[in-house]
């Protein structure tokens, strides 16, 4: 097991926001969190990252608790983080900002063969190279969405926690971004997505957890998330 989540209640001050939420992730997989705005999906990726620490449960990362730990000791142990908002540095160049997501420590230090670096980064995902002298403010959505994951990648994580990654993006573009992740996918390094369009979704993930209210109310793969079309209506569609 690399990621178990044991129900967690997490809080933003005095509101409940997560109430005993559980998931797991094995190593290689690729797993989305599904469901409406404002039911507690980011609020659980902060909660792996240690923006917010949960008052209530634990977090295993490799068989050891991540609760109380400061995001940056979390990162350390090799856990990326790619959040809604991206965070680009705009007045810098897309070479530059893949500078900045190189860190020491204990991640960095696997196999080198399979390490990233800026060379295997470009090799990988072209698009990126084309723009390499390109300023952040400069690329478009979906160009930007794709450097916040490579810049993670730099970092050498085994495990992204990536926060709504085709939002707001045209559904080529879209496609674009999710092409990518599953690259990452199969170079080993494993994936928990929040994601809102589970029609897109269902192409690239392999199990899903659906959320509502701060609860996990489904747990499955695509075939019986596509089979729960009460599950889908109540929770997922419009």
């Amino acid at each position: 097991m690399l990621l178990q989540v044991n129900e967690i209640h997490s809080y933003y001050e005095k509101s409940h926001i997560l109430h005993g939420v559980s998931m797991r992730i094995e190593q290689g997989e690729m797993v989305c969190l599904l469901g409406r705005n404002g039911v507690g999906k980011s609020t659980t990726l902060k909660s792996v990252i240690g923006i917010i620490e949960p008052k209530q449960g634990s977090i295993l990362f490799k068989g050891k608790d991540l609760v109380g730990k400061a995001p940056y000791q979390i990162a350390r142990t090799g856990i990326g983080y790619v959040p809604e908002d991206r965070r680009i540095f705009k007045s810098l160049t897309t070479h530059e900002n893949l500078l900045m997501g190189i860190k020491g420590g204990k991640t960095a230090k696997g196999n080198l063969g399979q390490a990233w670096s800026i060379e295997k980064i470009y090799r990988a995902f072209p698009k990126l190279e084309e723009r390499r002298g390109n300023k952040g403010a400069h690329l478009s959505g979906g160009e930007q969405q794709m450097l916040t994951v490579a810049r993670t990648l730099m970092g050498n994580p085994e495990l992204i926690l990536i926060d709504e990654p085709t939002e707001g993006l045209a559904p080529l573009i879209a496609k674009d971004v999710l092409d990518m992740l599953s690259k990452v996918l199969e170079s080993g390094v494993s994936i928990l997505m929040v994601e809102q369009n589970y029609k897109a979704a269902i192409k690239v993930a392999g199990r899903f957890y659906i959320m509502s209210k701060g609860q996990i109310f489904f747990e499955g793969d695509g075939r019986a998330l596509m089979e729960a079309e009460d599950i889908r209506k109540n929770y997922l569609e419009v």
